[in-house]
């Protein structure tokens, strides 16, 4: 994996697991690459080794583009990269992130797969939103809300897909007890600052989904509120952990038993 800082990355031990769970044979590393690094020159040394595939996070999702031979028409419509597949000498883009999202959220509530005109409401329209987004209308999803501070940045989210309506976050507040899923997509409620939470609401709907990308803390103050309310939550690690499985996927074209992965990295996680 390149990116920088990713010293503390849960990549290695991810990819771990899957290489155990397949009885696969393979390696995953760091390759951290500070700002002041020579980007191309350290691109040249990564073309010089033997790689299957790697990944690539903060702050290099957009800046590996321009190194790719090809790139996949769902990272091309986001903008941004976070797996390579390396075949045949040639360098391929992937995003698995919206699409890891939304396996984490069908594996967990397989139910709301056959409800595709569930109401959705994203908190954020940031990058992190954008790959939620596509991945929940290719997935078929058809009423999604988009909420955010400046509404204008929301709506930039639908001018590709229309059916999508865009809300400032006061509004979202306001009418948060009218959806069946709400997705929390940013940084807020991360440590240290664990007592923020991008709206407040006193009511939400029967039945309804609480999601939160940040997974430290495991469960936020939004999660734990939305709990208190008898909503069902949905816990940010998962996303994590489903990324990268899509990810090992490209690779390997192996399919790794899941079977309480979920609940040892909430362990690795807390600890």
């Amino acid at each position: 994996m390149i990116g920088y800082p990713i010293q503390h990355s849960l990549s290695p031990w991810i990819h771990e697991q899957f290489l155990k769970r397949t009885n696969h044979n393979g390696v995953y590393t760091i390759f951290e690459i500070a700002p002041e690094d020579n980007f191309e020159d350290e691109m040249i040394k990564l073309r010089e080794q033997e790689l299957d595939g790697f990944n690539v996070t903060v702050p290099y999702k957009e800046k590996i583009i321009e190194y790719l031979d090809d790139i996949d028409p769902y990272a091309k419509k986001i903008g941004a990269v976070n797996t390579v597949k390396c075949k045949d000498g040639k360098w391929i883009g992937y995003n698995t992130d919206g699409i890891g999202y939304v396996r984490s959220l069908e594996s967990k509530y397989p139910e709301i797969q056959t409800v595709k005109d569930c109401t959705i409401l994203m908190l954020g329209a940031g990058g992190a939103a954008k790959g939620i987004c596509h991945a929940l209308v290719d997935k078929g999803y058809t009423s999604i809300t988009i909420a955010n501070r400046t509404k204008e940045k929301a709506q930039l989210l639908t001018e590709q897909h229309p059916s999508n309506q865009a809300i400032s976050l006061e509004d979202a507040a306001q009418r948060v007890n009218e959806f069946d899923i709400i997705i929390q997509t940013t940084s807020i409620g991360m440590k240290p600052n664990t007592e923020e939470m991008i709206i407040p609401f006193t009511s939400l709907k029967q039945g309804a989904i609480v999601s939160d990308i940040v997974y430290q803390p495991i469960v936020t103050k939004f999660l734990q509120h939305a709990k208190e309310m008898n909503a069902s939550i949905h816990l940010g690690h998962t996303m994590l952990l489903y990324q990268a499985l899509y990810a090992f996927e490209i690779w390997t074209n192996l399919e790794p038993n899941m079977k309480h992965l979920d609940d040892e990295l909430q362990h690795v996680l807390e600890g």
